[in-house]
């Protein structure tokens, strides 16, 4: 599959300038080997398992009962493309809809073809709330102002404006305060022009203070609800909470994490859900050397080998989203094997360390995170590497081509 990119049209102007001074001056160069040119692009790649993605929507739906799933895709997905994932989730029956954080994430997920409702759970200007409501986009209103704002922008488009209300029960970060929300709720309630379709909250994630969260939230909606106020679904509970907030499943839930194959820290043990990782950061080995004892690697001399070493290049660094930490005891799959990364991670390129004997080949594809070795899962990475397994995703190159495979 051949996927254009920055680097690849880069290679293409130079090689129309070289064209050119061929035409004067003969060039002569040592031949590469067949195999190499055969292996396509040095440059890394993500490949998307859609099958995979499928499997963990199932799991997650089974874990929450059939409760409707609002997938949520901010930051790029978590890092695996808005483009690529969002119509890959958007004709599962079990997906309700899709959760972003950013007017362009909407309208990015809405030009690529999405179909069902994608909520902005953060601040819009007026201008960009038209646009979206425009384009059939839920709007997550919490600013005091909330309701003469969605009146104009209303009756500018002659139609009602779906809304899921953004309440804040101890996290302060977004949300309308709780302990100030009732009056307002019941305010935007008696609008004509507005529809409530949802009603949602964030959790701290602190383990002693949510149940309390999670009581604000509730005790505010029943006494909404009794008095006749509609607040439509009630969703409270992330992938954190699929696992240790079962009381906070509600009406639906707000999982991202989960649906890309990854746990949140602490929870793969409990064998609630069997999720994999839908997505492998692949590179092609560009060179393979043998150190000489004494010998040294990358910057600041990393690595410095005891004995004769080889060691093998790979195309693919922190600026692409694999993390510095990886030297604290990550592995790369090259083949079957496993290979310890050694040196230093550094922009564009990951040293790892193949042995006494040359087992691995220019052009070989390399596996730096991915489901196939528990080693190399996004958690597996995580762990060694001393980061927080969302790093791991939402770190992820946006210019990373993707490969879409059906597992």
């Amino acid at each position: 599959m051949s996927v254009w990119s920055r680097r690849r049209l880069l290679g293409v102007a130079a090689a129309s300038a070289a064209a050119a001074l061929t035409r004067r001056l003969p060039v002569l160069a040592a031949p590469r080997p067949a195999s190499v040119t055969d292996r396509g692009e040095y440059e890394p790649w993500l490949e998307i398992d859609a099958a995979a993605l499928r499997r963990n929507v199932a799991e997650v739906s089974r874990l929450v009962e059939g409760r409707p799933i609002l997938a949520v895709v901010k930051n790029n997905a978590y890092g695996l493309g808005l483009e690529t994932v969002g119509p890959l989730l958007d004709p599962l029956p079990a997906i309700a809809g899709l959760a972003v954080v950013k007017a362009d994430e909407a309208i990015r997920l809405k030009d690529a073809g999405v179909q069902k409702a994608v909520l902005v759970m953060g601040l819009v200007s007026e201008s960009e709330a038209v646009e979206l409501a425009r384009r059939d986009v839920r709007l997550a209103p919490f600013a005091r102002d909330a309701g003469d704002q969605l009146t104009r922008i209303s009756r500018r488009l002659g139609r009602s404006v779906p809304v899921h209300l953004y309440l804040d029960t101890g996290m302060n970060r977004l949300g309308m305060p709780y302990y100030r929300a009732a009056p307002w709720i019941r305010d935007l309630a008696a609008r004509p022009e507005l529809t409530i379709e949802g009603t949602f909250m964030s959790f701290t994630e602190d383990l002693a203070f949510d149940p309390e969260q999670l009581q604000r939230f509730r005790d505010l909606a029943d006494g909404l609800q009794r008095s006749g106020v509609k607040l439509g679904r009630l969703h409270a509970a992330s992938s954190h909470g699929l696992f240790l907030r079962r009381d906070a499943y509600l009406d639906m839930v707000r999982p991202g994490l989960a649906l890309y194959g990854a746990y949140p820290s602490g929870t793969a043990e409990l064998g609630l859900a069997q999720l994999a990782p839908v997505f492998r950061l692949k590179a092609r080995v560009v060179d393979v050397q043998q150190l000489r004892s004494g010998d040294s690697a990358s910057y600041d001399r990393g690595y410095t080998a005891s004995k004769p070493t080889w060691i093998a290049i790979i195309p693919a660094g922190h600026a692409d989203g694999y993390p510095r930490g990886a030297v604290k005891g990550c592995q790369v799959l090259i083949g079957e094997r496993l290979y310890p990364v050694i040196a230093a991670v550094s922009a564009s390129h990951t040293i790892v360390e193949v042995g006494d004997q040359q087992t691995v080949e220019v052009g070989d594809e390399a596996t730096l995170v991915g489901p196939d070795r528990p080693e190399i899962t996004p958690n597996g990475v995580a762990q060694r590497a001393g980061v927080s397994v969302y790093d791991i995703l939402m770190h992820l190159s946006a210019l990373l081509p993707k490969r879409v495979t059906q597992g």
